[in-house]
């Protein structure tokens, strides 16, 4: 049980937290010193400490918070912005956005989780990385069938080389980084024992998804953004759709859908069976996408790894 609830906002060189029980808003810096400061004044462990991820100024303050047992809340900065239209609070600044952390925090209960380990944190960065330089080299090509001029041509190979090598350099890192740790790279095992699924979707559901073995299968749908949001008021029904999750492994996972199709007997005869009846392409991908996310929890939850059904 919870204490408190104390929303905190987090910037690069401060921490502006709001304390629900007595309303008290407080300063701190984001640093050790106002790290300690902090949790003298949050008092006793327990407290539920609401706060949005900040890239790299919040981790810190994280861990110290992990360390000292209060109970972590990350919400989503969008669905704050949601709650706070939602109250009726259109005004922003730090000390208000604290103070509408933490009344967030207590009405909706939001559950808290462990955060992420400094290994996790590791990959996530040089997972992020790779992205970057994926983006990169996407444009890089697109640019190659354009220019005319050799001293273009000559630096954009160039460049397109050096991309590579760094693309490389990082796959290996997360690969090493994964491999030295015996419950990823127990995950890892399991994930491309997947028909469909190879090494970069591998990464991608390690890194994104930490909590994939410890969900129920609508969970991990859910998180995913791969579960169909049912949309009916009164006798009208619209069509359900997919929306919010973790975009980023959704792209991951679209490819290896299309491997699946063709290559993992039960996915496919998934897939015909929707495209029989009478379902649109995408929305069977779709849900192969779910399906592939279910399965991969499920043998990860289970410690084993794919093998095909038994006739």
């Amino acid at each position: 049980m919870t204490s408190d609830t104390i929303g905190v906002d987090i910037s690069k060189d401060h921490l502006d937290a709001h304390r629900l029980s007595d309303g008290t808003n407080r300063r701190f810096t984001n640093d050790k010193t106002g790290h300690r400061a902090f949790l003298n004044w949050a008092g006793q462990p327990g407290s539920r400490i609401v706060y949005e991820p900040t890239g790299p100024y919040h981790r810190s303050f994280e861990r110290k918070l992990a360390q000292a047992a209060h109970a972590l809340v990350k919400v989503n900065p969008r669905q704050a912005r949601r709650f706070a239209e939602a109250t009726g609070k259109h005004a922003k600044t730090d000390p208000l956005d604290a103070a509408l952390l933490a009344r967030m925090g207590a009405l909706l209960e939001l559950e808290a989780r462990p955060p992420r380990s400094h290994l996790l944190n590791d990959l996530k960065d040089l997972h992020m990385a790779r992205e970057a330089l994926v983006k990169n080299r996407t444009a890089a090509r697109n640019r190659a069938k354009n220019l005319t001029l050799p001293i273009l041509k000559r630096q954009n190979a160039e460049q397109l080389k050096q991309i590579e090598r760094q693309v490389s350099a990082i796959e290996k890192e997360i690969m090493t980084l994964i491999k030295a740790d015996p419950d990823l790279a127990r995950r890892y095992d399991i994930i491309v024992s997947i028909p469909g699924l190879a090494t970069i979707t591998a990464f991608a559901m390690i890194i994104d998804m930490p909590e994939l073995g410890t969900l129920e299968n609508g969970q991990a749908a859910s998180l995913a953004g791969l579960a169909p949001a049912t949309r009916q008021s009164g006798t009208w029904t619209g069509r359900a759709f997919i929306r919010g999750g973790r975009a980023s492994l959704r792209q991951a996972l679209y490819m290896p859908a299309l491997v699946a199709i063709r290559f993992n007997p039960q996915l496919k005869a998934k897939y015909d069976h929707f495209i029989a009846a009478g379902k649109p392409a995408k929305k069977a991908i779709t849900a192969i996408m779910r399906k592939l996310i279910i399965l991969a929890n499920a043998l990860i939850r289970d410690d084993r790894k794919w093998a095909p059904a038994l006739p």
